[in-house]
């Protein structure tokens, strides 16, 4: 039986045959070598292997491979004869060239060294896998299965490996391919340029390690530096592959956690048809969002830019992936100026530069990698044999690299090329470790890659001032440089570092700035792209039916509530004695109402309250100088002086009302009210009383005065009085007036009040007045027609009629009055049924004694002389 690479390869590219086979096939053939020959013979590979781009021999050997080329020769498959073998094509990617070159010249340092790997020679054998899967497969099945370089020699099949471990790969899609077919080969993969967060799987990918960060940092990395410049709306776009699809992923999902939305995301890989790339590039040219993330790789990025360039899109910002933020090639295209993006910090690797240019025409000749990039630089032809002609002029000799502007001669910004660097060295200490002992090297020792890939996962050096180790994932420390493309002075575009992320710094500190950022529009203004404008303190976010959170309505605060921040999804209400200032963006305390002694209300009725106090007063002393009068004898002197010190009284009790209300001032307020109201209208009930017992006594027969002389009329008068008193002695002790701040009547203040207490308490105070009052009335009523021309039952008749008015319009007005206004209203109704009193009882009888004293005769009280007209 005999294995055929050639035809497991074109299975595996053609039908996509699982990888577990070429395993099986891969295990089988090392366990029992019989089985690739026939009775245990020579094995005979059928199908030409791949051959290295670049080899050198040594005691032991590195593997490499490489995108050096990015398209994979195709040929319509028949099935009938035998395929050609797996070529790769297109034009050769300068960048990785240079990187293949890196790996040569690490091992040319190492065999050199006296310190490392003293009397070793390392080999090498550097692969293209020109980013195809069928060709990553092939070399990696060479790699493993021990190959020599003997391509004519029929016996090779059935040794082992010369191969280490393995440098490489440039992409994650291949990376993974290769760790998968190593991994149970115990051989170590370590990669410079393979970011997928997969791989840190160990798992699945118990030998892959890499100097190149991971993408999960990365993700974070951009989503931070996403939400740090306020964009919530972006577009995005990967690379249909293990690389963009799992970097995208990790982004999408930590862009989620910082609220930022995604318009978009679209994917493209090179291999697809056009029509696909030119769709992705329709979305990107109608979007809103002006901030774009592409976790692409440099090739399917190209080729969009390029998409893009036929029609281009709106100004946009364009935040990239270390995969070609930094790849030269981009420069090209004017329309990611202003692009930002993460990338491997810069480095300088000493002697490169002059290893790159020492290169002559003879020695390119001799090697097809280099002869092709020697002719493609310089567009002339290296003649192989005589008559060779390839449509291009012959290379004159003259030739020199150190005037060529290309990828592979720039050495300004060594980012990817000592991730190369860095891994090759961390390959020859972990080799240090196995086969050395001090600076005592035995290169006759059998060493397993197995062993290599233990030693690896121990490496902990520095060179050059890198450090180089490895975490529990195969994983590096996290360092990137924040890299933004910006125009030179001569019109060129170039990178230019201006910040820095160090996953190592403690949460919070991880990003920093440390230059200006100059944007798509060639200013330092960070652009932006929101789907809704951001809502201002005292605003909250409500989200639009059926768009992403990052598409909302601002809509101002509820009353009570406030919101100090911007983009808040929710209000806070204020504490209970707290109220929103007008752009409700902090709580104030609520302003307290009370009818103040500062305010005009509260002077006005202070004002009237001393002024009937003083007409009171003012008519007692007329009063008092005619107490001898006529007028003054005939209207009961006794009750009237009191009746006008109950007036002062009730004019003087308004005041109790005005103020700040206070415990005492509330307690005083209602019950001094009470009683002076009460002595009041029982010294009007008694005058009214003596005017009905007067009218009876001239009757003929009657001896009723008697029965109601001035000891009755003052012992009347302090029974109706006790008994308000004992009413509000009740009050006061069962539940007294107290200070209340009423909050329910207005949200936006708080209304300082007496508060009743017990409401039976006071309507049983307010109904004895009403009922005195009444009864008071209805006398009166009865005694309006008496012979009299100074008839004080006709004045006292008017008055209580005023008065009664004027209470049982003050209930309803009383309980609908909001604040300070209820104190007004109870203030009016005192001051309005004192004057009422007042003017109707005693202004009369003060008009005649002062202004018409003629009048104020017996006779004429007594209806003898007419009175005259006014």
């Amino acid at each position: 039986m005999r294995i055929s690479l050639g035809w497991v390869v074109c299975l595996v590219k053609e039908m996509h045959v699982n990888l577990l086979l070429i395993l099986t096939l891969l295990c089988i053939r090392r366990l029992f070598p019989a089985v690739c020959g026939v009775h245990l013979g020579t094995c005979i590979l059928q199908g030409d292997p791949q051959p290295p781009s670049l080899f050198s021999k040594g005691d032991f050997v590195i593997g490499g491979t490489f995108t050096i080329h990015y398209y994979l020769r195709t040929e319509k498959r028949t099935y009938t004869v035998r395929p050609q073998p797996l070529m790769c094509s297109g034009s050769m990617d300068f960048r990785e060239l240079r990187f293949a070159r890196v790996l040569q010249f690490a091992i040319q340092e190492i065999n050199n060294s006296s310190n490392l790997l003293p009397g070793i020679t390392l080999g090498y054998h550097i692969y293209d896998s020109c980013a195809s899967v069928p060709m990553v497969i092939k070399v990696a099945v060479q790699l493993a299965n021990g190959l020599q370089l003997a391509f004519n020699d029929t016996d090779s099949c059935a040794q082992s490996s010369e191969v280490l471990a393995l440098v490489g790969e440039s992409g994650s899609t291949a990376a993974i391919t290769t760790s998968r077919l190593f991994g149970p080969f115990g051989i170590p993969q370590v990669s410079h340029y393979a970011t997928c967060a997969c791989l840190s799987d160990k798992r699945q990918h118990p030998t892959f390690f890499r100097t190149i960060p991971s993408d999960h940092h990365q993700a974070a990395a951009l989503a931070r530096m996403v939400k740090r410049f306020g964009w919530t709306w972006i577009g995005a776009v990967r690379s249909d592959s293990d690389y963009g699809n799992n970097g995208m992923a990790s982004f999408l999902k930590a862009a989620e956690v910082e609220g930022i939305c995604v318009e978009y995301s679209e994917a493209y890989y090179r291999t697809q048809t056009r029509n696909k790339l030119q769709r992705v590039a329709d979305v990107i040219r109608r979007s809103t969002a002006r901030v774009i993330v592409a976790f692409m790789a440099a090739g399917d990025m190209r080729f969009l830019l390029e998409e893009l360039s036929q029609q281009p899109p709106p100004p946009m910002q364009w935040i990239g992936s270390e995969a070609w933020v930094t790849d030269p090639q981009m420069l090209r295209f004017n329309l990611s100026i202003g692009a930002v993006g993460f990338a491997i910090p810069r480095s300088v690797i000493p002697g490169f530069r002059k290893f790159l240019l020492d290169l002559s025409s003879e020695q390119a000749l001799k090697i097809p990698v280099l002869k092709e990039f020697w002719e493609s630089s310089f567009g002339c032809s290296l003649k192989q044999h005589t008559g060779y002609f390839s449509g291009m002029p012959a290379c004159d000799g003259t030739e020199d690299l150190g005037t060529l502007k290309n990828p592979y001669t720039d050495t300004s910004q060594l980012r990817i090329s000592n991730m190369v660097y860095k891994a090759t060295y961390a390959i020859a200490h972990a080799l240090h470790g196995i086969v050395c002992n001090g600076k005592l090297c035995d290169k006759n020792i059998k060493v397993e890659p197995r062993k290599v890939s233990d030693q690896l996962k121990q490496v902990n050096f520095s060179k050059n001032n890198y450090s180089v180790s490895f975490d529990a994932n195969g994983d590096p420390v996290a360092v990137y440089e924040l890299v933004n493309w910006q125009l030179q002075g001569d019109g060129s575009i170039d990178f230019v570092t201006v910040g820095k992320y160090d996953a190592s710094q403690p949460k919070g500190q991880e990003f920093s700035l440390n230059r200006a950022i100059i944007w798509y529009d060639g200013t330092e203004k960070v652009p932006v792209s929101v789907c809704s404008e951001s809502c201002p303190p005292g605003t909250r976010k409500a989200v639009k039916k059926g768009r992403p959170v990052c598409c909302y309505d601002c809509i101002n605060c509820a009353d009570g509530e406030i919101n100090n921040e911007t983009d808040s999804l929710d209000c806070h209400k204020c504490q209970p004695d707290y109220w929103p200032n007008a752009e409700k963006i902090k709580c104030l305390p609520k302003p307290v109402e009370f009818l103040s002694w500062d305010e005009i209300l509260g002077n006005t009725l202070a004002a009237f309250s001393i002024a009937g106090s003083l007409v009171a007063l003012s008519m007692a002393l007329v009063f008092y100088k005619n107490r001898v009068s006529p007028i003054v004898r005939a209207n009961n002197s006794e009750l009237s002086f009191l009746l006008l010190f109950s007036l002062t009284l009730c004019f003087l009790c308004s005041l109790t009302f005005i103020g700040q209300p206070t415990e005492w001032s509330c307690m005083l307020r209602h019950t001094a009210f009470g009683i002076t109201f009460v002595l009041c209208i029982s010294c009007v009930l008694g005058k009214t009383i003596v005017v009905l017992m007067a009218f009876k006594a001239t009757l003929p027969g009657s001896n009723v005065m008697k029965w109601f002389g001035p000891p009755q009329q003052r012992l009347s008068v302090f029974g109706f009085t006790l008994v308000q008193i004992i009413i509000c002695v009740l009050w006061l002790t069962i539940s007294p007036p107290f200070p209340y701040k009423n909050m329910q009547h207005y949200k936006d203040k708080i209304i300082l009040e007496c508060s009743l207490g017990s409401a039976v308490g006071f309507w049983a105070v307010l109904g004895y007045i009403g009922l005195l009052a009444f009864l008071c009335f209805v006398l009166a009523f009865l005694a309006r027609k008496l012979p009299d021309n100074f008839n004080e039952a006709k004045f006292i008749t008017f008055s209580m009629l005023i008065f009664c008015a004027v209470w049982i319009t003050f209930v309803p007005a009383y309980v609908s009055s909001p604040g300070k206004f209820t104190v007004a209203v109870e203030i009016f109704a005192i001051l309005a049924s004192s004057f009422s009193l007042i003017l109707l009882i005693f202004a009369p009888k003060c008009f005649v004694i002062v202004f018409r004293p003629e009048e104020n005769t017996k006779r004429h009280l007594l209806g003898k002389v007419p009175p005259k007209a006014l």
